[in-house]
């Protein structure tokens, strides 16, 4: 047997006993074992991290409670049957603020605007209206979608208003029914709907996508989702209106 082929066979055992080893000791789960821990005032601040924030948190709450319009009465979800002023609110902010950067980029102002009454989380208060306030109205990330609708789809829009139960924000749209619940008119935009139109709709990619049973978008022509904010254009319109005067009136009412 020659030199090499003796370092060889050797090179070869260690590598094969290595192998095995190895292999027999290989570690296996026997146990895993949690605990649940509290985050709560139970736990002591640890100094040198709450002075790190502690500039960080006041200029966030500087900003954050920064007056920007004035409510002279509160304004809730719930003030009204088939409109509130809360809901009015958050549709006139959305029109108001969504329209105009639409019509910038394709010439084609935005119709009518269709929100949720279970989206917005908070009332207005009397007094001093901030970003703060944006935030607790609207504490959700949904983007603002402008929605092209067939006459059909709005129609079938319609009719979920009717049967909901709820008053969903709307506005540049007018809805007036019968004492029997029956549609009598439907405005919007100013002109008398036309089921052989297509209009544009301002509503958020949650409820394009279906949410809050709102399945009449299922019949669109055509989805943009823009780049903003349900809470900011809430956050421009109160930058914009020194004084919140919404209140409860005839864009949706039984006569």
């Amino acid at each position: 047997m020659t030199r090499l082929l003796k370092i060889q066979l050797f090179v070869l055992f260690i590598t094969i006993g290595c192998f095995h080893s190895c292999k027999e000791q290989a570690n296996q789960l026997s146990q895993i074992a949690g605990s649940q821990v509290p985050v709560d005032s139970s736990l002591a601040e640890v100094d040198s991290i709450e002075s790190f924030i502690a500039p960080y948190r006041k200029r966030v709450n500087e900003v954050m409670d920064m007056p920007l319009s004035y409510a002279p009465r509160t304004l809730t979800k719930g003030d009204g049957e088939l409109n509130t002023s809360a809901g009015n609110l958050l549709a006139d902010a959305i029109l108001e603020q969504a329209s105009p950067i639409y019509e910038s980029r394709t010439g084609t102002p935005v119709d009518f605007v269709i929100f949720n009454h279970g989206g917005i989380r908070s009332i207005i208060s009397k007094g001093q209206v901030t970003t703060r306030t944006a935030y607790q109205v609207m504490p959700f990330e949904n983007r603002i979608a402008i929605v092209e609708m067939p006459g059909n789809a709005v129609l079938g829009l319609v009719r979920f208003l009717k049967k909901s139960g709820r008053a969903h924000p709307i506005a540049g749209m007018q809805i007036i029914l019968d004492k029997e619940d029956s549609i009598q008119s439907v405005i919007i935009n100013g002109e008398p709907f036309d089921e052989n139109r297509t209009y544009l709709a301002a509503t958020s990619d949650y409820l394009v996508q279906g949410g809050d049973d709102m399945g009449f978008f299922k019949n669109r022509s055509n989805v943009e989702v823009m780049e903003y904010l349900v809470r900011n254009a809430l956050i421009d319109y109160f930058k914009s209106h020194d004084t919140l005067r919404n209140t409860v009136d005839e864009r949706f009412i039984r006569r």
